[in-house]
């Protein structure tokens, strides 16, 4: 394997750990429902139960995410994290709460009350999908910040920052700027309500209550209809924008017209990934809303966002494309050429990257485990079985 084929392989990775996280994103989407669709106690705890045991995974895939970044395009992250950083210190702190609500709402001595904790879940239901679909967002929309790699062998006493982050209209909001990009916030709500549907197909699947089973069906349509309406108009933007070329030949970046649809129509087998999984997403929900005794509607819509997503990734970095824009200096722009490790860090993680099927394996195993019952009131009712 070659060091272009090695970026090329480390930039599916990602992608397929970016789509993984979106689809666990619905564990936040529960948490934004826990008061609207859990009016009483005893509903809220069935609900806070339900994502609970699935917390973890969630939490795990987005280190995971942001560490598998690290290794294999250090650039990326000294840019992004090391710039953006108002963005992803709210992202992070929303995961932070959410593992301490989960942990301590039911502990003894605890003299907030378990509610306060639920709110601090509902914030993290709210503010981590918005926040995550913002920034991946800026990955075609573009950020504001200068690369310069010649700075590290400055020995003049000036700055050796090879990275840096410059103001926005005459502001340094590090990150935060791109929630001015109405586009930016298009597809942050798009997958805001991609989670809560998610959410909705999981309890419906996970909890056994008629009640909920009832409320859960009734406010899908509601969550599935406004996401399909951004998520639409979000891919009708993406096809029919500018987008940000790389000459191969020599690194260049410049503006090219409808570059993310003739990404597609250049690599068909990322637009079949797309289709099919648009397809599987309409099948889950659509099949679950005509038929109320359909359950399994979670793992077609799942596995229709992991394809869709993954596909959104790979038009976002492969074909010669910069999948992380400058908008204040184009050739500072990120590419999968300039911002990869060395072919030897590439190298030893693509050999340690053969373990991953492992892995999933032993979550598969966990997720079967964990789902063995379904989650009930009487179940509820028994303290011992009732981990939050």
């Amino acid at each position: 394997m070659d060091y272009s084929l090695m970026q090329e392989y480390w930039w599916f990775l990602i992608s397929l750990l970016g789509a993984l996280l979106v689809f666990l994103l619905f564990v936040q989407g529960g948490q934004s429902l826990i008061f609207s669709l859990g009016k009483e106690p005893m509903d809220r705890k069935m609900l806070v139960n339900s994502t609970g045991r699935k917390w973890e995974f969630t939490f795990t895939t987005l280190v995971t995410f942001g560490g598998a970044f690290f290794a294999s395009f250090p650039l990326f992250y000294s840019t992004s994290f090391g710039g953006a950083y108002w963005v992803w210190m709210l992202v992070l702190l929303c995961f932070v709460i959410q593992a301490v609500s989960y942990e301590y709402q039911n502990k003894h001595g605890n003299v907030w009350g378990s509610k306060t904790y639920q709110v601090f879940l509902f914030l993290n239901g709210v503010l981590g999908p918005l926040l995550l679909g913002v920034a991946v967002s800026t990955f075609f929309t573009g950020s504001y910040f200068t690369v310069n790699k010649a700075s590290i062998l400055d020995l003049t006493g000036g700055s050796q920052v090879i990275s840096q982050w410059v103001p926005y209209k005459g502001f340094m909001l590090h990150g935060l700027e791109a929630v001015f990009n109405p586009w930016n916030l298009v597809l942050g709500v798009a997958v805001f309500f991609l989670s809560r549907t998610t959410a909705l197909l999981y309890f419906i699947n996970n909890i056994k209550d008629v009640r909920l089973h009832t409320e859960t069906n009734r406010r899908l349509i509601k969550n599935a209809g406004a996401f399909l309406v951004f998520f639409v108009a979000y891919i009708g933007f993406l096809l029919t924008t500018k987008g940000f070329a790389v000459d191969p030949a020599t690194g260049t970046v410049s503006m090219e017209s409808f570059k993310y649809l003739n990404n597609f129509l250049q690599m068909p087998v990322v637009l079949a990934l797309f289709l099919i999984g648009v397809v599987l997403v309409l099948f889950g929900i659509g099949k679950t809303v005509m038929n109320k005794n359909f359950i399994k509607g979670i793992w077609f819509e799942g596995t229709g966002v992991v394809l869709t997503v993954l596909a959104l990734f790979l038009v976002a970095g492969w074909n010669n494309t910069s999948y992380y824009p400058s908008l204040h200096d184009l050739q500072s722009s990120l590419t999968i050429r300039n911002s990869s490790s060395s072919p030897f860090t590439l190298k030893a993680m693509s050999i340690v990257s053969l373990l991953i099927p492992f892995v999933l394996a032993y979550i598969f195993y966990a997720w079967r485990a964990l789902d063995l019952r379904k989650i009930t009131k009487q179940e509820m009712s028994d303290s011992s079985n009732a981990s939050y």
